[in-house]
Parts: C-alpha cells; structure tokens; sequence
C-alpha cells in the first residue's frame, strides 16, 4: 500500500472509533451497562444492602468520578477497586459517575447477600 493510501485508511479507522465512542456515551443503557459491573458489590442500581460497600446511587458526580480515579491511580487504598477502576478509561468512569449520580438514593430491592444475614 502506499503511504497515501495507509493514512487515509488509518484517518478512517480513528474517525470510525471516535463516532462509535461518541455514539456509546450518549447512549444510556451503555452507562447503565458499564454501571452494572458494580452491582454485585454496591447493589442494584448503586443501592447497597446495609451501607457497606456504600451506596453509589445520589451521590456527587464529581466526588464518584475523582475517587474512581484515585483508584484507578492507585492513590487511594483498596482491596479490588483499583483493579476495577483501571478496566475502565477516564470517559468510561465519567459515564458511570454520572449515572450514579442521577440514581435517586433509597433502600436496595435486593435481600441481603447470605454473608450479610449470617448465612456461609
């Protein structure tokens, strides 16, 4: 291929992945979707059974978005949520801030894992 032609192709594939990223970020069953991987933990929807880990749904956009980063930077101490925060890119943890964040808070719909109920 001449060099010509390898750029243009190369042009193309970064527009194509950009309008797809795009296109993604404004879908919101996307957030929901990327959201949904911390629901085994913080609940359904980010409403935790009894506080711990702590509710997600309500709170600040901003405080969510710079704590997963911190994660993600290793800046701030965890067991797993370093690991989680660094699957993610920075526009990915800003999807899914800002659909916790628009979560109205409230009492999770889920009974309590059998660890919470003194069951295992």
């Amino acid at each position: 291929m001449k060099p010509t032609v390898i750029g243009a192709w190369c042009t193309a594939i970064a527009l194509a992945a950009g309008v797809a990223a795009h296109a993604q970020a404004q879908d919101p069953t996307y957030a929901r979707s990327l959201a949904a991987t911390c629901f085994t933990c913080h609940g359904t929807d980010g409403r935790s059974v009894g506080g711990i880990p702590p509710s997600l749904a309500g709170q600040d956009r901003n405080y969510l978005l710079q704590t997963m980063k911190d994660f993600k930077a290793g800046k701030r101490p965890a067991t797993i949520m370093h690991q989680h925060a660094k699957g993610y890119t920075d526009e990915q943890l800003e999807l899914i801030a800002t659909y916790f964040a628009n979560v109205k808070p409230g009492p999770s719909a889920a009974p309590a894992a059998p660890a919470m109920r003194g069951g295992y």
